[in-house]
């Protein structure tokens, strides 16, 4: 690797540094599904069309004072129930997932499958990412510096992300990734968002034109979005179904709440957010928040998982999965847990039910 290259990585970092710095089944195999996205069970779930709003009072928000603090258990989860007292719509635990460490890989198509230090990998993107942190961008970049591969890449303002020019010289790359217990899937998630956590499969391969051109546009939708509206995240359509509602909300503005600053900067929006956004605005009266170490064969989950809005709380082979983005793109519904999703400005959040 050329000098120049290195010279070019480490001004970027820099950059970007300042940049922040200013301005049948049982109870545990339904989780281990939730863990990893519900992807096949969610598969033909989702209606083509938003459904039509269905007419609810806002319920008065409440606290539960009967409700005891979560026991901490080992390893155990532990949940939280909203609004509590004195930190309203965010739980009052202080949950933190594992730094990464260890050796992992990431398989490129044509190309190699390259091992990696997960504590060296630096990122490129301080304004999302807590220091120790990084994402699946930053291990190619990472790779790059290091040698291994000649990667050409620039940051594009109009669609708020790293773009991939070419690895070893060939283009069109896309990616695929998954947590532990996960499976492949297609998504159209920003590479330089998706948070690196220990254990997860990645690999790079060859999209065709016309699937990378759909996801350009949309992220350059997103970004569109949300300078039409003055920098504020207004979602145009949030649909919660549970068993006994269909309730679609219009135009909801969201904003951060800071759940996870262990893996997120303050002030970076989730896809939580847009259920917490709501509650604060009134348009819900509970939720239940639970935090897993660990589901199953899904080592590590560290994340928390909504297991109730208003009255529909997870029992059983029942519960919520969610997805967010643009429609009619697909690779929305990804095993990114709701609680680091990071948020620009999507077409849609849809949270709906559903039983094994």
């Amino acid at each position: 690797m050329t000098d120049h290259r290195q010279r070019k990585n480490r001004e970027t970092r820099n950059k970007r540094l300042q940049d922040y710095l200013h301005g049948g089944v049982s109870r545990r195999r339904f989780l281990e599904l939730m863990a990893v996205g519900g992807t096949a069970l969610a598969a033909g779930c989702v209606p083509a069309t938003a459904p039509g709003p269905t007419s609810t009072t806002p319920p008065t928000p409440q606290a539960d004072p009967t409700t005891p603090p979560p026991v901490a258990t080992p390893g155990g989860p532990r949940s939280y129930r909203l609004p509590s007292d004195g930190d309203g719509w965010r739980p009052q635990g202080s949950e933190a997932a594992d730094l990464p460490s260890g050796t992992n890989s990431v398989r490129i198509e044509g190309i190699g499958e390259f091992t990696f230090e997960a504590s060296d990998v630096e990122a490129l993107r301080p304004d999302i990412f807590r220091p120790g942190r990084s994402s699946l961008f930053d291990v190619l970049a990472h790779l790059d510096e290091r040698g291994d591969i000649s990667l050409e890449y620039h940051f594009s303002e109009e669609m708020n992300t790293h773009v991939i020019d070419s690895i070893d010289g060939e283009s069109r790359w896309w990616h695929s990734a998954y947590y532990s217990g996960g499976w492949p899937e297609a998504n159209s998630f920003r590479m330089d968002m998706y948070p690196y956590k220990n254990g997860m499969d990645f690999r790079l391969h060859r999209e065709r034109d016309d699937r990378l051109t759909a996801i350009y546009d949309s992220l350059h939708a997103e970004v569109d979005r949300l300078a039409s509206n003055a920098g504020k995240i207004i979602i145009p359509d949030v649909t919660i179904r549970s068993p006994s509602s269909n309730t679609l909300f219009r135009d909801v503005e969201v904003t951060h709440h800071d759940v996870r600053t262990d893996v997120l900067q303050p002030g970076v929006v989730s896809g939580l957010d847009a259920i917490l956004s709501l509650a604060e605005q009134g348009e819900l009266s509970r939720l239940k928040l639970t935090w897993y170490e660990r589901i199953g064969t899904a080592n590590p989950v560290q994340s928390y998982w909504l297991e109730q809005i208003d009255q529909a709380e997870a029992s059983g082979t029942c519960g919520f999965v969610y997805e967010t983005g643009a429609r009619g793109i697909g690779g929305n519904h990804i095993h990114v847990p709701s609680d680091v999703r990071v948020t620009v400005s999507p077409e849609y959040a849809l949270w709906f039910w559903i039983c094994l």
